[in-house]
């Protein structure tokens, strides 16, 4: 026992030394003079190691050694809202079966921390950090389905908001009792003259829902900085004590088992007056902080950055190859991208854009979606659409006309989310399915329609997976879940229409997905057999290279990847059209890996809505000499 106890202690000591320098520099520039709260947080760092179960530092060593293990083309997330899905913790845990089934290993359990029930925005408005909703069951459940995760090589995702606290959480009420240490957690003004100020400079996340940055509480008599909702209070990390304790927060959810803390919101965390309050340095030096912290308590999580902005503000997440941030960041530009094309049938703008992407360094690892538990916002590059003559404003209203089923000929059934009746701007919100046509080609029972539909829904997920990264598909897609319009009689959700595409998971539309010819189980099985193309061929792995080719079709994108003696040749069709894809790769015959039919890469005819993967596998050289 003593020499177990001496092991571990020099296997802490062994990884504090290595970052301990960096570390108390970071800590120390962000903190001045505050010698005092760093040797706190070594003090609970070492205290979170001592009571990390064995089993997960086991878990730690066996990913130390292969630091990459999240890479590859092994890996394969879902995201889902554990009530929505199978009502509670335990319930997500008697259905590990059909995840498995699924071929997911990375599971995202959305926001589950205890929150009010009305003013959560959908969980991120945490109350208490250190429980789980009483309704989705507890610390524990959480732990043991943790547990039996790890024995079938699954992991866990979870939300971890650091931007802020529900206006219910402990610290909260105490700053509205008036106990002036927990209002130095948040940002509180006397009157209006700093405030005013920030409003000058700081943009508007929500300027139609919530307006301003800033909340008056009248029986305090006090403002407080509020950036997304007025119940959301803007956690103060100019004090140390906010960093520490919240790092104990992320320590304590780590230990239950959670594999990958996605860090909420990242961008806002630090304030500065004078400025946009995004993406400043002090942001950066905090999620420094965050990676050196788990690589010496639990090397074995990863962290997710949630950066929703354009690709030059969200690389920088990843920090350096010296130096890492973020383990992992979301596309969300190639997402928002993608159902442009969707509804533009022209990939110039994706392809561009998957230029970007491929020219960045191999270690940046991405996630991939077609859709997510939010909306979908257009920020798309206009600089780059202005050479063509596409403008901002009438463009967005395209898009959101065409995916909401308002423009002429549309199959897609959207709705708006955020909509400014001034400015013309809005997002997006439905599934998957809905958007591509298939909910309206079942309620009109026009067959030809419901075939183009899943055709468009199937070659999107195949463009998902030919992307490089971790694929994530969202609870539902893999049956074709429709829009739930009940949210429209729900207090509480009837004026977010979000809650369009996070509607309850719908087992009886599962059950479908055995029956033979059904939508579901064309899409089930459709895109199971794409994931396991993906996971069998090492040219989707992370390490591939990736370029773009001319097909001489705006409607038809072309991707080559190829990693050692494997070449693939990925069409994809946007259109409704049958089209030719003009490319010629002129190196011999290729096998189309979904039909397995042979054929060139050159003058290839794709269908309306059509996809191929060209495999081409070349001889080694010196192969039997």
């Amino acid at each position: 026992m003593r020499l177990h106890v001496e092991s571990a202690l020099k296997e802490y000591k062994d990884r504090f030394s290595k970052y301990y320098d960096e570390l108390k520099w970071l800590y120390c520039e962000l903190y001045e003079n505050q010698q005092d709260m760093f040797e706190s947080l070594c003090f609970y760092m070492y205290e979170f190691y001592k009571d990390r179960k064995t089993s997960l530092k086991k878990l730690d060593r066996q990913r130390e050694k292969t630091p990459d293990w999240y890479k590859g083309n092994q890996m394969l997330g879902m995201m889902m809202y554990v009530d929505a899905f199978a009502e509670n913790l335990k319930g997500v845990k008697d259905r590990l079966d059909y995840i498995a089934e699924c071929n997911v290993n990375y599971i995202h359990l959305m926001p589950l921390l205890d929150s009010p029930e009305g003013r959560s925005d959908g969980g991120y408005a945490v109350s208490d950090f250190r429980k789980v909703k009483p309704e989705l069951g507890s610390m524990e459940d959480l732990a043991q389905l943790a547990e039996d995760c790890h024995s079938r090589g699954m992991s866990i995702c979870l939300d971890f908001v650091m931007n802020h606290t529900s206006e219910d959480h402990e610290w909260a009420r105490r700053a509205r009792n008036g106990e002036k240490e927990y209002q130095d957690r948040y940002y509180f003004y006397d009157n209006y003259d700093v405030p005013a100020e920030f409003e000058k400079t700081v943009p508007e996340v929500f300027p139609t829902t919530a307006p301003g940055n800033f909340t008056w509480l009248p029986k305090l008599g006090k403002f407080v900085m509020t950036t997304f909702y007025p119940y959301q209070w803007d956690l103060n990390y100019w004090n140390p004590v906010v960093f520490n304790e919240m790092v104990c927060n992320m320590l304590n959810l780590v230990n239950k088992g959670v594999d990958i803390i996605r860090i909420d919101a990242v961008p806002y965390i630090w304030k500065q007056l004078g400025t946009d309050c995004r993406n400043l340095p002090q942001v950066h030096t905090i999620v420094r902080i965050l990676r050196m912290i788990c690589e010496i308590v639990c090397p074995g999580v990863l962290l997710l950055g949630e950066v929703v902005m354009a690709p030059d503000k969200v690389v920088p997440y990843f920090g350096s190859v010296e130096k890492p941030e973020c383990h992992m960041l979301y596309n969300v530009t190639t997402m928002a991208t993608t159902w442009n094309t969707v509804a533009t049938r022209d990939i110039r703008l994706l392809r561009a854009q998957m230029d970007i992407v491929n020219r960045l360094p191999k270690e940046y690892v991405f996630l991939n979606y077609l859709r997510c538990h939010d909306d979908i916002g257009w920020g798309l590059d206009y600089l780059w659409l202005m050479q063509f003559g596409i403008g901002e404003v009438s463009h967005k209203k395209y898009l959101n006309d065409f995916l909401t089923g308002q423009y002429p000929g549309s199959f897609a059934r959207g709705e708006l989310y955020n909509s400014d009746p001034v400015s013309g701007d809005a997002r997006l919100c439905g599934t998957t399915a809905s958007l591509c046509g298939i909910e309206k080609a079942l309620y009109e029972k026009n067959r030809q329609d419901l075939e183009k539909a899943i055709k468009l829904d199937l070659m999107l997920h195949a463009y998902m997976l030919t992307q490089s990264g971790i694929p994530v598909i969202y609870s539902g897609d893999e049956i074709g879940q429709e829009n739930d319009y009940s949210y429209h009689r729900i207090p509480g959700k009837k004026d977010d229409s979000r809650y369009l595409h996070r509607g309850c998971f719908c087992w009886k539309l599962a059950e479908k997905r055995k029956d033979i010819g059904s939508v579901q189980q064309r899409l089930f099985d459709g895109i199971k057999k794409l994931e396991d193309i993906k996971a069998d061929h090492s040219v989707f792995d992370s390490a591939a290279d990736v370029w773009t080719i001319d097909t001489w079709d705006c409607s038809v994108l072309g991707v080559v990847r190829k990693n050692g003696n494997e070449k693939l040749v990925a069409l994809f069709n946007f259109s409704e059209f049958d089209k030719t894809a003009w490319i010629n790769e002129d190196d011999g015959e290729y096998t189309e890996m979904i039909t397995l039919q042979k054929m060139l890469a050159k003058g290839v005819d794709i269908p309306a809505y059509g996809v191929y993967w060209l495999l081409k596998v070349e001889e080694m050289e010196g192969k039997g000499q």
